[in-house]
C-alpha cells in the first residue's frame, strides 16, 4: 500500500505546532523522537487521526510518535525535506531533551544508549547458543540421546556454532567498552582495548572464579604481585557488564581530562598511553573486584525474591514490565539478565519479557478480530504480528492504550505467563528473539512449559480483549 509521506509529514508538524516548534528529529525501529520548543503546543487528538500515526507520548525530555517499522524511515525523510532539519542521531536529540529529564531516567538514558547498539550482537549470539543447545540436550529429539550422540559427523557442526555463539559474550566486554566509551564521549578504540584487557587469556577465567576462591579441583586465586606493595586479584570479567561500564566511564573522564591539558603535539603519545595505564590498573584494582560484587549483591537478591515468592515475582514483573516499557525504563533489565547469565548460567527475566511482548501481540490481535473499523484492523494486526516477533511499542501505543481494557487485558496475560514460568523456574541461556521463537534460547528441559506459558500468555489477553469489547464497547456488537 502507498502512502504520502509528504502529506502525512506535514500533518504532523501541523498537529506538533508548526515546524518551528521542532528543534531536532532522529528515528529508531519504530518511532519519530522529537525534541520539542514547547511540548504544550502539540494537538494529540490531531495527531492520533494522522496516517501511519500509531500513538504518541512524551518521555526522556522528548515527544515520540509510534509509526511501526519500516515506514518510520520514510516519514523521517518527508520530515527533513519537509523542515530543512539536518539528519540527527538518536544521541544527538536524547542530548537537547537532558535538562527535562530527571536523574532516574538519565540513568535510564545511560543504559539505554550502552546496550542498545550492540543488542543484535547478544540476540545473534543468543539465538545461535539455543540451537546449540537443542543440538546436545538429551531426550530433546531421540530418546534417551542427544543428536550429538546419535549423529556424531554433527559434532564439527556443533562446535563451529558453539565458537560463533560463544564469541558474543566472550567479548562481552570489548562491545560495552566500545559502546560504553562512545556514549561518554571517550575513545571508542580504548574502549575496545579495555575490554579486551579484561578477558585476556593470562587472567584467571571469571567462570573459575568461585572454584579458585573456594580452593576447589587445587585451584586458588592469582595475583599481581606489584613491587612487593600491594596485590591485585589476576581475574578476568568474562561475561560481566558492571566492571567494565564502569571503567569505560572512568577511562572516558580520565581521557577528556588529559586532553584538555596535554599540548595537541604529544597528545598521542601521552594521552592513550596515560590512559589505559591509569584506568587499567583502577579496573583490576578497585572497579572490578567492588563492581563483581555488587553485581553478585544484586542478582542475589533478584534470585532470593523469585525463590521465597516466586508466585509474588512473577505476578509484579508480568503486570510492570509494559508500563515501564512507557516509560523507557525497560532497558535495565538488559544488564540484570546478562549479569544472571553470567552468574547463574540462565536469566528468568528474559522469558518474562517475552511472555509480556506476546501479551501485548494478543490483545492487538483480539482487537483485530472484533474490530469493524478497517483502519483499527489494519493497524490492529500489522502491530499483532509485530509484537510476536519482540516489538511491541505499535501494539501498545496504536492499539492497546488507546482503547484501554486491551492492555489491561495485555497485563493480565502477561502476569499470568509469568507466574507460571516463575513458579516452573523456566529459564534462558541467552538472550533472543523476544517473541514466537523465543523458545529457542530456552534451556532445553523448561521448553514444555515455557511453551505452555507462551500459551497462556496468548490466549487470555485475546479472549479478554473479545469479551470486554462487547460487554464494555456495546453489548452484542463488535468495536465499532
Amino acid at each position: 500500500m502507498s502512502h504520502d509521506y509528504p502529506n502525512i509529514a506535514r500533518e504532523i508538524l501541523r498537529s506538533l505546532g508548526g515546524s518551528e516548534n521542532l528543534e531536532q528529529a532522529a528515528h529508531c525501529v519504530t518511532r519519530l523522537r522529537l525534541a520539542l520548543k514547547d511540548p504544550g503546543l502539540v494537538r494529540n487528538a490531531e495527531l492520533s487521526q494522522v496516517d501511519l500515526v500509531k500513538g504518541s507520548f512524551f518521555t526522556g525530555g522528548l515527544f515520540q510518535i509510534v509509526i511501526g517499522p519500516g515506514e518510520v524511515e520514510k516519514v523521517y525523510a518527508a520530515l527533513r525535506a519537509e523542515t530543512g532539519l539536518a539528519a540527527s542521531t538518536i544521541a544527538d536529540v536524547k542530548q537537547k531533551g537532558a535538562d527535562k529529564t530527571n536523574p532516574m531516567q538519565r540513568l535510564v538514558r545511560v543504559f539505554s544508549d550502552v546496550f542498545m547498539p550492540i543488542l543484535p550482537a547478544l540476540i545473534i549470539a543468543g539465538l545461535l547458543m539455543g540451537v546449540n543447545n537443542l543440538m546436545g540436550a538429551k531426550g530433546m529429539f531421540i530418546e534417551g540421546q542427544t543428536l550429538l550422540e546419535a549423529y556424531p559427523n554433527l559434532d564439527g557442526l556443533w562446535s563451529l556454532i558453539n565458537l560463533m555463539a560463544n564469541t558474543s559474550f566472550v567479548f562481552l566486554p570489548a562491545l560495552v567498552g566500545w559502546s560504553a566509551a562512545k556514549r561518554f564521549g571517550g575513545s571508542e578504540i580504548l574502549g575496545i582495548v579495555l575490554g579486551l584487557m579484561l578477558v585476556h587469556p593470562d587472567l584467571l577465567n571469571a567462570w573459575n572464579y568461585g572454584k579458585a576462591v573456594a580452593g576447589l579441583d587445587g585451584q586458588s586465586l592469582p595475583y599481581f604481585d606489584i613491587l612487593g606493595w600491594f596485590q591485585i586479584e589476576k581475574v578476568g570479567y568474562q561475561g560481566q557488564i558492571l566492571p567494565i561500564l564502569m571503567a569505560a566511564y572512568v577511562m572516558s573522564v580520565i581521557e577528556k581530562w588529559l586532553r584538555a591539558r596535554v599540548p595537541n603535539a604529544i597528545q598521542l603519545l601521552v594521552v592513550p598511553i596515560t590512559t589505559i595505564v591509569v584506568t587499567g590498573v583502577l579496573a583490576l584494582a578497585i572497579i572490578g573486584p567492588v563492581t563483581r560484587h555488587l553485581g553478585i549483591l544484586i542478582t542475589e537478591g533478584v534470585v532470593t525474591l523469585f525463590d521465597l515468592a516466586p508466585m509474588l515475582g512473577g505476578a509484579i514483573f508480568g503486570l510492570l514490565y509494559a508500563p515501564l516499557v512507557i516509560t523507557g525504563m525497560h532497558h535495565m533489565f538488559l544488564a540484570v539478565d546478562l549479569q544472571l547469565i553470567s552468574t547463574q548460567g540462565g536469566t528468568f527475566i528474559w522469558p518474562m519479557i517475552v511472555m509480556s511482548n506476546l501479551a501485548q501481540g494478543s490483545a492487538a490481535l483480539g482487537v483485530f478480530y472484533m474490530s469493524r473499523n478497517a483502519r483499527d484492523r489494519s493497524m490492529a494486526s500489522t502491530s499483532a504480528i509485530s509484537s510476536y516477533f519482540g516489538i511491541t511499542e505499535p501494539a501498545m501505543f496504536g492499539v492497546n492504550l488507546r482503547f484501554k481494557f486491551p492492555f489491561y487485558a495485555a497485563l493480565l496475560g502477561s502476569a499470568l505467563g509469568s507466574i507460571f514460568l516463575s513458579l516452573n523456574k523456566v529459564q534462558a541461556s541467552a538472550i533472543g528473539v523476544g517473541g514466537l521463537p523465543g523458545f529457542i534460547s530456552i534451556v532445553p528441559h523448561a521448553i514444555p512449559m515455557f511453551v505452555i506459558g507462551m500459551v497462556v500468555a496468548m490466549v487470555v489477553p485475546f479472549v479478554l480483549t473479545c469479551a470486554l469489547s462487547m460487554k464494555i464497547v456495546r453489548p452484542g456488537y463488535r468495536v465499532a
